[in-house]
Parts: C-alpha cells; structure tokens; sequence
C-alpha cells in the first residue's frame, strides 16, 4: 500500500474555523493514553478544548506534564511507554503489559464516557479493543502510518476503534476505503508553530550571536534514540565544527536523559560550542540555520519553523531487520512523506555515520553561504506544507468526540 497524493495546499485564511461552540455542564468521563512527549502535547491541547466544551471535564489514564496542567490525573507517567523499536518494547514488556492490564481493569469498572488513545498504537489498539467490546466509545488521535508500514494493522483498527483522528489530510480517504471512520482535524503543531519563525528573538533568548551559524541537534525524546544516535550526532558536529571554527550548536534535551546527552557532548570534545537546553526545542529550531534530527515528530517540527535539516534513524540490528522489509514507502522522514520526495536526507541505520551526517549538514550550510538557492526552494515548499496542515485541531478534534458521545 502506498499514501496517496497528498492535496494541493489551502490559500491562506482558507483555514479558518468557526469560533467555538458553547460550553456545556455535562460532566463527561474520559480516559486517555498518550505514550510519549508528542502525545502529550496533542493530549494537552486537546485536553484545553474540551475542558472548554465540558467544564466538569474529568479525564485520567497515562499522560504526561502538559496533560497534567489540564487538570489530568496521570495514573502513569506517559514515559513509561515510550520504547523504540522492538527490542526496546521487549525488555519493557513485561512491565508495559502489566500497566495495561492495570488500566483496562480500571476503566472496565468505572466505565468513561470515551476512551482517547492518543498514538502509541501497540499500546491503545489492544486496550481500544477491550474497551470497545464491553460497549465503550473508542477514538483513536493520530492514525497508525498504515500508508507507511505495517498496513494489515487497518484491520485492527476498524475493529477496534468508533472513531480516528487524523493530522494528515490524505488519511481519512484512505482509511474510509477499509471501513474505518475518519476525520481530517489538521496537525496541531502547525497551529502552534508561526508561519514565519522569528529567528532573531529566538537567538535574543538563547544568547546566541544574530550573525552566528547555528546547528539545532535533536537526538530523539526516548531512551533508545538517545543511546544509537546521541554519539554519531555529536561526532558528526566535531567534524562539522572544523569546516566552521566559530558555529554554535543548541541541542534540546528532555530532562531525564539530559545527563547522557551531555556527557556524548563532552566525549566529542563540544562543551565548548553547545548549549544544551531544558526542552525547549521549538527556540533552539527557530534559533537555527540547520538541523540534524532523529526521524519523528520533531521533523514535521523543523519542516514548519521552515529549517533545511538532515534526518537519521538507527535502533538495534535486529529491530532494524525485521522493520525494514515492512516499509511501503521510500522515506521514512515525515517532511519527506508529506512532500512525496526526497527534499531533505535521511541516513539509516549504518548510513547514518558521522562523516555521512557532517557532510549532509555541510552541503546545507555550503548553500547558505553561498546563493542560498537549494534552501530557498525548500523553504517554499515547508511554508506551502504549513498551510495544508494548519487547522483548528483542538476545536475539530472536540467536535468530532461530541459526535461519538451523541451517537
């Protein structure tokens, strides 16, 4: 199976949404699972819109800090789910089973008004199942890359699921051909993140010289990321740093694995010439000319602040084996799938050396320095993407699960 054309981008203002409907007193029960630091932040915006809809809002499950501002009772920390690749979700089997089965235990005795897995497929399809043949309502956020991998998994959610949100506008299309109701509600991140980055406050925050050439390096949010990629980026940098004496590098790190993060920095000899940020990875991409990017949501992210990037992937040799002759399409980058090309590179597994890695990042800083032209085309083709993609997610969102509690 492969993704379908993605549609031609929407003229600005063409996405307005209506403002939102009133609030009502109903007190609606929800549970939710987002599994990692992108559920939580589309967990957390949608949390916002529906406390808006339903003041008595009362929603528990597994989430992260974002979800707990809303008010969300974090019966476990959404890190806890966040494996990578399969050998990773195997030494963490055991314990990931015993949460679900915790929960599902849980939910079948207070029964929420709708259950919202928020991605993490291998977690919420099995408890979506559950859940969904005691006569619980199920919405999936973020349909599973069927288009991209893993495509007999459709059966499982038309099985399992009443209702999925999409943020890719190709999807409910496709998924409608296989008998699962879908609805396009538009990327959130492409409401959060502003069409033209200010570059300049960005740098103003993070202390970093206007005329400086800056790499953003993002390793990855998960324990595993950090382990394959974490050293080869930071290599790659070194090599990078030869070629331009005086360049910067911001890497936003989530909190838990700061420390590792630093101490691969100090092995390539970097202290010098990196910052290494609480999170904060939406000022160090606006703050930079360049990125080198773990694949996964923080592509889409370097593709809306309008930044030429270099994507790697890398898990363990066996997860590598038997993911790789599952891949329907040719990219695994998610800028690169939207755009149905390759506008930017991707290193895989033992491509992704550091020599490979500083070459790719050299080449875009080359065309910087240079007519700039390559990086120009690009930009136009991110900004056109922006567009497609920005909705008001959180109010559609919210508008279709009134739909699934009314039906």
């Amino acid at each position: 199976m492969t993704a379908p054309d993605v549609p031609a981008p929407v003229a600005p203002g063409a996405d307005h949404c209506p403002a939102p409907g009133p609030a009502s007193a109903k007190p609606v029960r929800v549970a939710m699972v987002a599994g990692e630091a992108s559920g939580d932040l589309l967990a957390g915006l949608l949390l916002s819109a529906m406390r808006g809809r339903w003041p008595a809002l009362a929603a528990q499950g597994i989430g992260g800090p974002r979800m707990v501002t809303q008010g969300f009772d974090a019966q476990w920390p959404s890190e806890k789910l966040a494996v990578f690749g399969y050998i990773d979700a195997l030494r963490h089997y055991r314990e990931i089973l015993g949460i679900r089965n915790q929960l599902k235990a849980r939910l079948l005795g207070q029964r929420p008004d709708v259950f919202i897995g928020i991605d993490a497929p291998d977690f919420n399809l099995d408890l979506e199942g559950a859940l969904h043949d005691q006569g619980i309502k199920t919405v999936h956020f973020v349909c599973p890359s069927i288009w991209a991998w893993r495509a007999a998994r459709v059966e499982k959610i038309r099985r399992n699921v009443d209702h999925v949100l999409c943020i890719f506008p190709f999807e409910p299309e496709l998924l409608a051909r296989h008998g699962v109701a879908a609805t396009y509600v538009g990327h959130p991140l492409a409401s959060v993140i502003a069409l033209q980055p200010d570059r300049a406050a960005a740098r103003a925050r993070l202390g970093l010289a206007q005329d400086a050439r800056v790499v953003a390096i993002l390793p990855g949010s998960r324990r595993a990321e950090v382990k394959h990629l974490a050293s080869r980026f930071f290599e790659a940098a070194a090599l990078v740093n030869r070629s331009y004496p005086a360049i910067q590098f911001v890497v936003p790190a989530v909190p838990t694995w700061k420390a590792p993060i630093e101490r691969a920095a100090r092995d390539a000899g970097l202290d010098h010439r990196l910052k290494v940020l609480d999170g904060d990875s939406h000022t160090a991409l606006a703050a930079c000319d360049v990125a080198l990017v773990a694949s996964g949501t923080a592509t889409l992210e370097a593709a809306l602040f309008k930044r030429p990037m270099v994507i790697a992937y890398a898990v363990n040799g066996l997860s590598w084996r038997i993911m790789r002759p599952k891949a329907l399409l040719p990219w695994v980058g998610l800028p690169n799938i939207l755009l149905r090309d390759m506008a930017v590179p991707e290193l895989l597994q033992h491509a992704a050396t550091p020599r490979a890695l500083a070459d790719a990042l050299l080449h875009w800083l080359a065309d910087l320095d240079g007519a700039g032209t390559a990086v120009a085309a690009l930009v136009q083709r991110f900004t056109a993407l922006h567009h497609t993609l920005r909705r008001d997610t959180p109010k559609l969102a919210t508008d279709a699960i009134e739909k699934i509690l009314q039906s």
